[in-house]
């Protein structure tokens, strides 16, 4: 009622001015809270490709297999080399599989990357459970360094009783690595590495 009142006594100009200034405040806000609460929607419902996560593997391993098949690409200007080691695997549904990627910083630069995933077909996601990966965390790879990054993971048994679920005879995981930047501790060695040649010359 305070805010009827106090925009029934302002002139129409003002009124309208302070309404449309308001609107767009929520709209952003809503915009901002959008993203995390799409990523919370996709992952507790595998909605387009979004894997689930858990501590821990299945209780449950199923006679039935299934066919994993790996995927890897770069965005645009990202320098890396990266790849999966091995291209599928079959696991039986339930069982914890491990697999590895490979990436390799060829340039002569420290560069961080982010890892984003997606899982298809996209029935699959709700049922592809992470237990751990490197797109959890910010890889910092240094000039010429190569390493081999874990994901362990399992398809859920209940894949079996979904309706589209059950007809699934293979899944592919596919990550693609974002060039980020550089921790705040990392950047600030590089600054000072930068600065040490400029200060001897």
């Amino acid at each position: 009622m305070r805010i009827a009142g106090f925009l029934a006594r302002m002139r129409p100009e003002t009124r309208t001015l302070t309404l449309l200034v308001g609107v767009v405040a929520v709209m952003v806000s809503l915009s901002f809270a959008a993203v995390p609460f799409y990523r919370w929607f996709c992952q507790v419902t595998g909605y387009g490709g979004t894997t689930a996560v858990s501590d821990a593997g299945s209780d449950v391993v199923l006679d039935r297999t299934i066919k994993i098949r790996f995927d890897a690409s770069l965005e645009a200007g990202m320098p890396w080399d990266f790849r999966p080691v091995q291209h599928e695997m079959e696991v039986r549904i339930g069982e914890t599989g491990l697999a590895f990627y490979e990436a390799y910083n060829p340039t002569d630069r420290v560069i961080a990357g982010t890892a984003g995933f997606n899982v298809s077909p996209d029935a699959a996601g709700g049922y592809f459970t992470k237990i751990d990966c490197f797109c959890f965390t910010q890889q910092v790879l240094q000039p010429g360094e190569r390493v081999q990054m874990p994901v362990s993971f399992y398809v859920d048994p209940a894949i079996v009783d979904d309706p589209e679920g059950r007809f699934i005879k293979a899944i592919t995981l596919s990550y693609t690595f974002h060039v980020t930047a550089l921790p705040d501790k990392q950047a600030a060695l590089e600054q000072d590495e930068g600065a040490a040649p400029a200060a001897a010359n």
